[in-house]
Order: C-alpha cells, then structure tokens, then sequence
C-alpha cells in the first residue's frame, strides 16, 4: 500500500537510483551519436532525426502492449528487468558498427528494453506513492534520471580528453554503469512489484477504459503536440556544433545540460503538487518556444551554451506534471494508462522528429528551429482557450 505522511516510498527511491545509473551509461553514448554518424560513419541531418524518430517509434509500440500487461502486477518485475537487461546488452554493440543504418537499428533495440520497462516502472511508482505525493515522487526519479545524464557525459569527456580513447572505446565501457542497473533494477522489483492497487486487486477501470472528459482530451493531445514540435536533441546538439561548439566538448555540454534538468525536475514535480501539473506545463511549452526561436537565431558558442542550458528547463517543468496527470487520470489501470501515454508521445516524437530533421537537412537549422518555436508557441496560445472552453463543457 502507498505509504502516508510526506513520506516517499523505498521503492521510488531504488528506481530513482536504476533510472540514474542507467542515464549514466546511456549518456556515455548519446551525445557522441551525432559526432559518430555525421563524422565517422559519414551520415547527415536527416539520419539524425530518424535515429531518434525511429526508436522513439520502437519504444512507442512496444509501450502499448507492455502497459496492458503492466496492469497484471505480477508481470511488472519481469517486464521491467527484461528491459533493462535488452539496454545494457545492447548498446556497447553500438562502437562496432561500420555504418548509420546500423546505429539507427541498434538504437532501436535499445528503445525496445525502454519500451518494455517504462510503463511498469511508471505504474508501479505511481501505485505505490499517494495522490498528494506524485509529483514529487515523479520528480525524484526524472530528477535522479538527469543526474546520471550528468556523469556519463563527464566520464565520456574524461576519456576523450585524457587521449588514451576514442569514440569507439568509450561507447564500449558503457557496459560496466550497465551491470549495476540490472543489480539494482532486481532488487527494486522484489522490493516493490507486487505492491499497489492494479486491476487483479478489482479496481475501477478509470480515465484511459471510459471516454475521459474533454478536458483530458484535450491535455492529452496538447501534450502530444509538443512531443510532435519539438526538436529532437540530437538536433540540437548538433546546431550546438555548427555554432562552435568543439565535438570534444559536447559530453561537458551535454553534462551542464542535465545539471538543469535534474534540478529543475525536483522544482517541476513540487510545483506539480502546489498548483497543478497543468500549468507547470503550460510553462514549460512557454520556455522552450522561447529558447527554440533563440537557437534559430543564435550567432557563436557562448549562445548555444546558454541557450541549450536553458533549454533543460523544459524537461524538469514538463516530465513530471504529465506523468502526474496520467497516473490520476488512469485510476486503477496505471499501466494501459502509462503505456497510452508513452505511446501517443512516441508515436509524435517520430514524426516530429523525421520531419525536423528533413527540414534542417534542406533548408538549414535557422528555419528548423522556427518551425519547432512557432508550433510550441501555438500551443502556448491554444491551450488555455481550449482547456477553459473543455472545464466549462464538463
């Protein structure tokens, strides 16, 4: 059962501590992707946008099916372990690839792990903390995710600059942070993978198995919006690159970005739980319309510094609300609810992505980044009008 009087649970704080030592390994990688595909194996803009596109696709259809099952408690532990385990095995495979294509399906593979585990973590966080709590408890393990994408980039720019590595190597050794998440991501699932409310246990079927009120709908697809407009970070690592920013100095960037973002989250998930996650959101699509007119106009280093910094204030203002509001609109179906979520955003985030990508591949990254602004400004403008048009209908 959740437990009560401002405490967070144990088992949110085992999975803030797998979701950190899993960022560290992934984010050993992630920012050298575009240095790698672009320069070493001879990609371009485009790759970049379908290799996120591409696995976000993965993750999305995968997270469907693993957030029914997710329902079961019982299948939770299993699926989340499974997910990770696909992960570590998977990525260090990515340093002897010979070709972008490869890359691509390699990532894809790990996003598939992603997609198994993420709806059971989510739904058994969510089963476990109470109501008044979420947005903390969200914000601790979007907070501690962060923290590890500060470490890994650190580690991997440690490796570059000290010379005794190249890309290659460095992607290798993410398998030793890898370990360590399969060592703890058991221990969280026996911990806590049968606890919590869930459909076995008679729940009312809630939000995602009823025709939700309009104003769910409309969160919903506003959230799907963003996902849809908003510029893949392999993207913007690379404009970073065009604007000065040295290949070699990318993870410490990557890094400072991830020290916001953490920050940030703990910030997103209380104000989540003061005033509502629908306006921690609303703030968040505010400040990334700002920052990604910003980037189209940026002019050397010292801008895409500043700019990609601000930019983590996104995250943190926007992760935690939205799983905060899925897990209260989800009722006792938290997995088919999470999976839904994830689903929907996936499936935005690859054609947002291919799309973004295309367009700064042909036209350049200035009016790539003006599309992405001027559609999340739209939201920004949109969305109180119709989410106060939805509350009156309900």
């Amino acid at each position: 059962m959740p437990e009560r009087g401002g405490v967070l649970p144990r088992q949110v704080k085992l999975f803030g501590w797998v979701s950190l030592l899993n960022d560290f390994a992934s984010e050993m990688i992630y920012p050298l992707l575009p240095a790698f595909i672009v320069g070493t194996l001879g990609g371009g803009p485009q790759a970049l946008g379908a290799l996120d596109g591409a696995a976000e696709f993965a993750a999305a259809f995968v997270k469907l099916g693993a957030g029914r099952l997710a329902d079961r408690a019982r299948s939770r532990g299993p699926l989340i372990v499974l997910g990770y385990f696909i992960a570590v095995v998977v990525r260090p495979i990515i340093a002897i690839t010979g070709a972008a294509w490869q890359v691509i399906g390699l990532r894809v593979v790990d996003r598939l792990g992603k997609g198994l585990r993420t709806p059971p973590r989510d739904a058994l966080i969510a089963d476990v903390t109470p109501g008044e709590l979420r947005g903390r408890a969200f914000g601790l393990q979007r907070g501690m995710d962060h923290a590890g994408a500060v470490l890994g980039p650190v580690v991997a720019w440690g490796l570059l600059a000290s010379g005794g590595a190249h890309l290659r190597t460095v992607i290798g050794a993410s398998i030793v942070p890898g370990v360590a998440v399969l060592v703890l991501a058991v221990w969280a699932v026996r911990d806590g993978g049968g606890r919590g409310k869930t459909v076995e246990d008679g729940g009312a079927a809630t939000a995602f198995h009823r025709p939700p009120p309009s104003s769910t709908n409309s969160a919903l697809v506003a959230i799907s919006l963003f996902y849809l407009l908003r510029m893949p970070d392999t993207l913007i690592i690379l404009r970073s690159q065009e604007l000065g920013v040295p290949v070699a100095v990318v993870p410490l960037l990557w890094a400072a970005v991830h020290v916001v973002r953490s920050s940030s989250s703990f910030l997103g998930g209380a104000a989540t739980d003061r005033v509502g996650p629908a306006r921690t959101m609303w703030l968040g699509w505010l400040v990334y319309a700002v920052l990604a007119w910003g980037m189209a106009r940026a002019g050397g280093a010292a801008a895409a510094w500043g700019l990609f910094l601000a930019l983590g204030l996104v995250s943190g203002l926007t992760e935690s609300p939205e799983r905060a509001l899925v897990a209260r609109l989800a009722g006792a179906r938290q997995g088919s609810g999470f999976g839904l979520y994830h689903g929907i955003t996936g499936f935005a985030a690859l054609v947002g992505g291919v799309t973004l990508g295309a367009v700064f591949q042909r036209y350049g990254a200035g009016p790539a980044f003006l599309a992405s602004a001027a559609g999340g400004g739209a939201v920004v403008i949109v969305w109180p009008v119709v989410a106060r048009e939805a509350s009156t209908a309900d």
